[in-house]
C-alpha cells in the first residue's frame, strides 16, 4: 500500500457506491471516478490487468474477445485472494479459472456465442495482497471488420461504447498502445484525444517492448519525447503467446519484466519508472489524485443523491419484516397516507399537484359546473319542435270539438315531458364523478403498491363502498325527477301564470333582451373550413358568450377574426365514421350552423371547430349547450330539405293553420320555458349537492373512519403486510445504496483533511497530443548507441554495466531553459 493510506481509503468506498448504484440500474447517476482501459485488438490490454492482478482469469482467443465492459474492483486484502461477480451476489470464486468461466458465460447470456457485443457492464471485485486498491474497466478493442454476428457498423458501436465511458470528467483514460505499431496510428490515443484535448487524463502504456526489431528501442517515446502526454507513458513487458500456452507464473513473468528493464541498455535508466509494478502503484496514485480533485462535486452529487433517499429510507429502516408488532403500526400509517392523499386531492393543495389537467376536486367542479349545465339543456326542444308538440296535445285534447279556452292540461303534459328528460343528464354526471373518484382512488392507492394484498383488499372495500353509494345517489335523483312530475307548482314566485298576459309580455322582452352577455368559456380550437384547403386547419382563440361566438388570432383578443350571433344556432358531431381523409378527424369535431339559412357567415355553411382531444370536445359540446345552441336532430320530421339538400327549413305552418290554435301554441310554450327555467335552475343547485352528500362526502368519510376497522375485519394485519419480493429487494438495495453514499461522504470529509495529493505534472513543453502528426514507426524510431560515444555519469538508481554488456549509451537530456517548465518529477515510491 502507499503511503496516502488516508486517501486509498476512499477507493474502495466508491467502488461500494458503485456497487450500489449498479444493482438498482443507476450506473450512470453519479459519474464515479475510475480507469478505462482501452486499446485496438490484441494491443495488450488484457495481460495488463492479469499482470496488475498477478492471476490468469481474463478470457481469451482470436478476435474480439472483450465483448461487454468490465468493471475490475481490485481491493487489498490479507485474508487470501478471491474473486466476486455482482450479478452472483455472495459467491466467492477462489478459482480464477472459475472466474474466466463465469466471465464468459455471462458474456455469451446477454451477447450471444457468435462474436456479438453489449454495453452493459460486468462488475468484478478481486481480493489479494498482491493488488492495490483500484478501479478499472476493461473495454472492447477497437475493431474495424465485423465477424460473426457482429452487425456491420460494429466499429462505430464499439467506438460509442468507449466513449461513453471515457468522455465523462471523472474517468481517466490508461490509452494501451504496443511497441512494435506505430504510435501515430494508435486508436487509444487517437480517441483519448478526442476527449481529452489536453492529455489531462491520460495515460500512455506501451507493451510488447521486447517484440521490437532488433536494434530499435521506444526510449524516446517512454521519456515523453514523441507525441508527448501530461502524465507520460509506462513500458509493460508482458507474457509471450508461448509463455500463456505454457502457463508461466505471472510472478516469475513480473521478475523477468524486472530483470529485462535493468539489463537493456536503453531502458536500465528507466528501470524504475517501467514495469507492472510501477504501472499499478502509478494508477493507484493517479486515481486517488484525481479522487481529490473531483471531491467536492463528488460530495455535492452524493448529498443530493443522499437528500432525495432520506424520507423513504427513514420509513424502511422504521419497519422490520420480522416484527409482528410492527406490521400493525406500518399498515395504519399506509391507511393514514391513503386517507391524506384522498383528502388532498378532493380539497385540493397538498405538494402533488398536477400542472397539465384538471383532476380529483377540480375536475369534479368542472362537472358541476361547466358540463352539467350544457347536459341539463341538451334534452330541451327546439322552439319548432316544442310548438308542434304542444299543438298536437292541445288538439288531441279538445278531441272533436273546437276549444276556445287554452287548456292548462297540455302545459302540465308538455312540462312533465321536459322534466323526465331531466333524468339521463343527471345520471351522467353522478357517472362521470363516479369515475373521478376512482381514478383519484387508484392514484391514492398506487403509493402502497409495494403491499399488494393491502393494496387489493382497501381497492375492494372503498370500491364496493363507492357503487354503493352511487347506486343510492341515483335513487334519489329519481326520486327528486318523482317529486318534480308530482306536482306541477304554478304559484311559485318566478313563474309567469296564467293572470296577467301583459305580465307575460314583460317577462318575455326581459328574456329576450333585458339579458346582459355572459362570459361562458374561453380556450383554443382549430378551424378546418374557414378560408383553408381541405385537410388543413388553423388554430384561433374562441370566446364564447351567452349571445355570441367571438375568435381571434391569438389569447390577447386584440386581433378579431369574427363576431357571430349565435341565436338560432345548431351544432351537431361527424355523423359520418368513414371519413377519414381529414388531417384532424378523430371524432374531435363540432359542426355549428343555422338551420334556416343558407350561409351562417359570408359564404360559409357552417364552422368546423377541432378540439385537441375528446374531453376538451366534451366540455366545449356542454358550453355551447350552456348557450343555447342545442344539438341538431337529422330526422326531425319539422324540418324539411332545401332544393340543394344543404340546410333545412320549418314546416310547422304547413301543419297548423289556425291562427287561434297559434295563439294558445304560444301562450303554453311561454309558460313551459319559464317552468322549466325554474325546474332547470333547481336540478344545476340540487344534483351537485345531492352527488357532494352521498357520494364523495360519504367516501371521504368511510375512507376516514371506516376503512381500518373493514381491513382488520377481512384480514390479518400480518397478512395484508406482506411485501412483494421486488419490495424487498428494493428496499435492501436502497438501504445499501443510502448507507454506501453515507459512507463516501464521510470519507471524503476525513479525506478532504488528512491527506495530500501529488500535484498533475506540468504541461509538457510544446505538447501536442496530434495522432495525425507524421512519426517514424517505432521499429525505426531509435537504434542503440555506438560503442563510441562517451557513457553518461551512473546515476544512484542505475546499476553498473555488467562484464560484456555496452556502455550506457548518450549523456543524461541538458536541463531546460530558462523559459521552460522543469521535467514532472519522478513519483514517489509507494512505501
Amino acid at each position: 500500500m502507499s503511503g496516502n493510506s488516508g486517501m486509498e481509503a476512499l477507493i474502495p468506498i466508491v467502488n461500494k457506491v458503485q456497487d450500489a448504484f449498479a444493482q438498482v440500474g443507476m450506473n450512470g447517476m453519479i459519474d464515479l471516478p475510475q480507469i478505462a482501459v482501452v486499446g485496438g485488438q490484441s494491443a495488450g490490454k488484457s495481460s495488463v490487468l492479469e499482470n496488475c492482478v498477478g492471476k490468469d482469469f481474463l478470457p481469451r482467443g482470436s478476435g474480439i474477445v472483450t465483448r461487454r465492459p468490465l468493471i475490475l474492483q481490485l481491493n487489498f486484502s490479507e485474508r487470501g485472494e478471491w474473486g466476486e461477480f455482482l450479478h452472483a451476489k455472495g459467491k466467492k470464486f477462489t478459482d480464477f479459472d472459475d472466474i474466466r468461466r463465469e466471465i464468459e458465460a455471462e458474456t455469451d447470456r446477454l451477447t450471444g456465442s457468435n462474436k456479438g457485443i453489449s454495453d452493459i457492464p460486468i462488475n468484478l471485485r478481486i481480493f489479494s495482497p498482491h493488488v492495490l486498491n483500484l478501479t478499472l474497466i476493461d473495454l472492447p478493442g477497437i475493431t474495424k471488420v465485423p465477424v460473426g454476428d457482429q452487425p456491420a457498423d460494429i466499429e462505430f458501436q464499439i467506438r460509442g461504447m468507449i466513449m461513453q465511458f471515457i468522455s465523462k470528467p471523472s474517468c481517466l483514460i490508461l490509452a494501451v498502445t504496443p511497441a512494435n505499431s506505430d504510435l501515430a496510428n494508435s486508436d487509444a490515443l487517437k480517441l483519448a484525444k478526442e476527449v481529452d484535448p489536453e492529455g489531462i487524463r491520460t495515460i500512455g502504456v506501451l507493451t510488447k517492448l521486447d517484440l521490437m526489431d532488433q536494434g530499435t528501442d521506444a526510449r524516446d517515446i517512454l521519456e515523453n519525447k514523441i507525441l508527448p502526454l501530461r502524465r507520460g507513458y509506462i513500458g509493460i513487458v508482458n507474457r509471450s503467446q508461448r509463455d500463456i500456452d505454457g502457463k508461466k507464473d505471472i510472478r516469475a513473468a513480473q521478475e523477468a519484466e524486472r530483470k529485462y528493464f535493468i539489463t537493456h541498455p536503453s531502458y536500465r535508466h528507466l528501470a524504475d519508472r517501467a514495469g507492472t509494478k510501477f504501472l499499478q502503484k502509478t494508477l493507484n496514485q493517479q486515481l486517488t489524485n484525481h479522487i481529490r480533485e473531483v471531491i467536492p462535486g463528488l460530495r455535492k452529487r452524493l448529498e443530493e443523491q443522499l437528500s432525495s433517499m432520506e424520507s423513504e429510507v427513514r420509513e424502511f429502516k422504521n419497519f422490520k419484516s420480522s416484527d409482528a408488532s410492527s406490521k400493525p403500526r406500518a399498515m395504519m400509517q399506509m391507511v393514514n397516507r391513503v386517507t391524506h392523499d384522498f383528502e388532498e386531492a378532493i380539497q385540493g393543495g397538498g405538494n402533488n399537484v398536477d400542472t397539465k389537467k384538471l383532476s380529483g376536486g377540480a375536475k369534479i367542479n368542472q362537472i358541476f359546473h361547466g358540463r352539467f349545465p350544457g347536459y341539463l339543456n341538451e334534452g330541451r326542444l327546439d322552439e319548432s319542435e316544442l310548438r308542434k308538440e304542444i299543438g298536437f296535445a292541445i288538439k288531441n285534447i279538445h278531441g272533436v270539438r273546437s276549444g276556445l279556452f287554452t287548456p292548462d292540461a297540455a302545459f302540465e303534459m308538455t312540462v312533465k315531458r321536459q322534466i323526465e328528460t331531466l333524468t339521463d343528464p343527471s345520471m351522467k354526471c353522478i357517472q362521470q364523478v363516479q369515475t373521478e373518484l376512482n381514478v383519484v382512488l387508484q392514484n391514492c392507492i398506487d403509493g402502497i403498491k409495494n403491499y399488494p394484498k393491502l393494496q387489493y383488499e382497501i381497492d375492494s372495500l372503498v370500491s364496493t363502498f363507492l357503487r354503493e353509494c352511487e347506486q343510492n345517489c341515483k335513487d334519489q335523483i329519481n326520486q327528486l325527477v318523482q317529486a318534480e312530475l308530482a306536482y306541477i307548482n304554478t304559484n311559485h314566485d318566478d313563474f309567469i301564470g296564467f293572470t296577467s298576459q301583459s305580465k307575460s309580455e314583460s317577462v318575455k322582452d326581459s328574456q329576450t333582451s333585458g339579458q346582459e352577455s355572459q362570459l361562458i368559456k374561453k380556450g383554443w380550437l382549430s378551424t378546418t373550413n374557414v378560408g383553408l384547403t381541405k385537410g388543413l386547419s388553423k388554430e384561433y382563440w374562441f370566446v364564447l358568450y351567452t349571445d355570441a361566438l367571438a375568435w381571434f388570432r391569438d389569447e390577447s383578443e386584440r386581433d378579431q377574426k369574427y363576431y357571430l350571433n349565435i341565436d338560432g344556432l345548431k351544432m351537431k358531431q361527424d355523423e359520418d365514421e368513414e371519413e377519414k381523409s381529414g388531417f384532424f378527424h378523430r371524432k374531435h369535431k363540432i359542426h355549428i350552423f343555422h338551420p334556416n339559412t343558407r350561409y351562417l357567415f359570408r359564404e360559409y355553411r357552417e364552422l368546423t371547430l377541432v378540439a385537441k382531444d375528446e374531453e376538451e370536445l366534451e366540455d366545449w359540446r356542454a358550453s355551447f349547450l350552456r348557450a343555447g345552441i342545442y344539438t341538431h336532430r337529422s330526422d326531425n320530421p319539422n324540418y324539411s330539405d332545401d332544393e340543394d339538400g344543404s340546410v333545412r327549413t320549418p314546416v310547422f305552418e304547413k301543419i297548423f293553420d289556425d291562427p287561434q290554435l297559434e295563439r294558445q301554441v304560444e301562450i303554453i310554450r311561454t309558460y313551459v320555458n319559464s317552468y322549466m327555467n325554474i325546474v332547470r335552475k333547481t336540478f344545476r343547485d340540487i344534483v351537485p349537492k345531492h352527488i357532494m352528500c352521498l357520494m364523495v362526502l360519504k367516501v371521504k368519510e368511510f375512507i376516514e373512519a371506516e376503512l381500518m376497522p373493514s381491513l382488520y375485519s377481512v384480514g390479518d394485519p400480518n397478512d395484508l403486510m406482506e411485501e412483494s419480493e421486488d419490495e424487498v429487494r428494493r428496499r435492501d438495495e436502497l438501504i445499501s445504496m443510502y448507507e454506501a453514499c453515507k459512507g463516501a461522504i464521510k470519507a471524503i470529509s476525513e479525506v478532504s483533511s488528512k491527506t495530500t495529493s501529488t500535484p498533475l505534472p506540468a504541461p509538457v513543453p510544446g505538447h501536442s497530443h496530434n495522432t495525425n502528426t507524421p512519426s517514424p514507426n517505432m521499429n525505426q524510431q531509435r537504434k542503440p548507441p555506438e560503442p563510441s560515444i562517451p557513457s553518461r555519469p551512473r546515476t544512484n538508481n542505475e546499476l553498473p554495466n555488467r562484464p560484456g554488456s555496452r556502455p550506457a549509451p548518450r549523456p543524461a537530456p541538458a536541463p531546460p531553459s530558462s523559459g521552460r517548465r522543469p521535467p514532472p518529477s519522478r513519483p514517489a515510491r509507494p512505501n
